[in-house]
């Protein structure tokens, strides 16, 4: 006998939870968004929203909610698209029961995003029209053409993406330079759509790089930025160490370009990642005008490098910026106050390291400001007693440093050898590979090849630290010989500029003597009167 069954039919709706027959209106709102500020596209952005807005006030049976939008934004991820993530929160909410959109392009060109946000959307009760491929999502199929769709659409980026990675790269192999002038300090797009010099802001880098070369450190270039009411390349008031610390290594600023130094490892992600090596880099010498000079420049550089290389953070706050170290253990000498709080208050410079656990290795002794600046007087006028005989000196000098063609010739070949070594070990596992052989005598060659791999390697990085410790040199030496021209003969007060660009060290001895070593090379010891 067949069952009996009797059908209750349903009387509320699965997905809102209203009665069937419920005449209440859906809460509709619209979402547009477009990728880019240009005019063209703003147009469309506000058409989008015109549309939207009429098209849902239309339709009796919906109550507009609004229109909620992203201009500018990429699609790829929905991170940052607040608009986007506004409406999926009121969504959410009970606020929207029916979201309208162009395409499912505009709603999203990630897949897994799009999918994701629509089965949360559904499993509240929320469903999504796109009006270009006439998908509603509670539609038995409408999941499987919507992932075909944002397939499509993930696809599409993808292509978009590597066009405009390729067509970068081939600027950059061609040795174009563009720069993102609202936030690169000092430039600005010429007539002929290269970088010109913006001599206004070209004024600030220049002071940045003159206060360092004085012995302040970026925060200390920070301060006297926001003190003076320089703004930022931002326009603002406050500066950033950062941003201090790029100026100071931008090459861009002695007019080369250094290009592809970074790469996006994701499209869909636009995670950024610096280049180690991943893709080839392009340096362009000479490629817009200079705002520091490349002397200049590479003297940044290498103070930057002498800086980083000292046994302890460097300190450009004292009077002598770190320059004065203890003889007896190396320690560096710091400004000390003494009786701060009555009118015995006084400060002298003393090693930083005295008073620590191994103060019986430090005797040496405190000094005052004025004992200090007193001995480098003498040291300078001393120096500067036959000015000409000591440019000559530097003159020969420079020359010597300046004839890197033996390192640089040996540097070639090393670099051959390391290439042939290499291609070596390669054929040797090959030929392994494709052939038995006697394993001992195949590690035994492996391993000789790899020790003459390493020693090469190694003879070539300490052959690139010669020369560019040489090149380094020679520049110091230019910027010493300029110095020493404008410098006076005789220096009878203290003058901060002459001891930060003349003077690589001091040291103190214990019997007060301070040895002064110039950045000709050339050391000067001052006795204690």
């Amino acid at each position: 006998m067949p069952a009996n069954v009797t059908c209750i039919p349903a009387t509320k709706n699965r997905f809102t939870a209203l009665p069937v027959t419920s005449i209440a209106k859906r809460k509709v709102a619209a979402y547009a968004r477009v990728s880019t500020d240009s005019d063209e596209q703003f147009t469309s952005y506000t058409a989008q929203i015109d549309y939207y807005t009429d098209y849902i006030q239309q339709h009796a049976d919906w109550e507009f909610v609004r229109v909620y939008t992203d201009e500018g934004i990429s699609g790829l991820n929905t991170r940052h698209r607040d608009g986007f993530n506004e409406m999926i929160a009121d969504a959410l909410d009970g606020k929207i029961d029916l979201i309208v959109t162009k395409s499912v392009s505009r709603f999203a060109r990630n897949t897994v995003d799009s999918l994701v946000t629509i089965r949360k959307l559904k499993e509240h009760g929320v469903e999504c029209y796109f009006e270009k491929e006439a998908i509603f999502t509670f539609d038995g199929k409408g999941e499987l053409l919507l992932t075909i769709m944002s397939s499509l659409a993930q696809e599409e980026s993808r292509s978009i993406s590597e066009n405009v990675t390729w067509g970068m790269r081939k600027r950059f192999s061609d040795g174009k330079v563009s720069m993102a002038y609202s936030q690169f300090l000092g430039y600005e797009k010429g007539a002929d759509g290269k970088p010109a010099v913006n001599e206004n802001e070209a004024e600030t880098v220049r002071l940045i790089y003159r206060l360092f070369l004085e012995g302040k450190t970026p925060f200390g270039i920070r301060d006297a930025l926001e003190a003076a009411g320089i703004r930022s390349p931002k326009g603002k008031g406050k500066w950033s160490v950062t941003t201090i610390n790029s100026i100071l290594r931008n090459e861009k600023y002695k007019g080369d370009a250094l290009l592809q130094k970074s790469f996006t490892v994701d499209f869909l992600t636009k995670t950024m990642k610096p280049n180690r090596g991943e893709l080839p880099s392009y340096y362009v010498k000479e490629s817009h005008p200079a705002i520091i000079p490349a002397d200049e420049f590479d003297m940044v550089q290498a103070e930057i490098e002498r800086r980083s290389h000292q046994g302890r953070g460097y300190s450009g706050n004292g009077l002598f910026s770190s320059k004065l170290f203890c003889a007896d253990c190396g320690g560096i000498y710091g400004a000390k106050v003494w009786h701060s709080n009555d009118k015995y208050r006084r400060v002298v410079w003393q090693c930083d390291r005295k008073f620590t656990k191994d103060k019986e290795l430090c005797k040496t002794p405190h000094l005052t400001e004025d004992a200090i600046k007193g001995r480098f007087l003498r040291a300078y006028n001393e120096l500067m007693s036959d000015r000409e005989q000591l440019l000559a000196d530097c003159e020969m000098m420079k020359s010597l440093l300046s004839d890197r063609a033996s390192q640089e010739e040996s540097l070639a070949q090393t670099h051959q050898d390391i290439e042939e070594v290499a291609e070596l070990i390669q054929n040797l596992v090959k030929q392994n590979a494709r052939q038995a052989q006697a394993q001992d005598e195949y590690n035994s060659k492996y391993d000789a090849l790899v020790a003459r791999y390493e020693k090469a390697v190694d003879k070539y990085g300490k052959l690139e630290t010669e020369i560019a410790t040489r090149r380094n040199k020679a520049q110091q030496i230019i910027r010493f010989i300029d110095q020493l021209r404008s410098a006076p003969l005789v220096l009878t007060e203290w003058d901060n500029q002459v001891w930060s660009l003349m003077v690589e060290k001091g040291t103190v001895s214990r019997d007060r003597s301070i040895l002064f070593e110039f950045r000709n090379g050339k050391a000067i010891k001052v006795e204690a009167k």
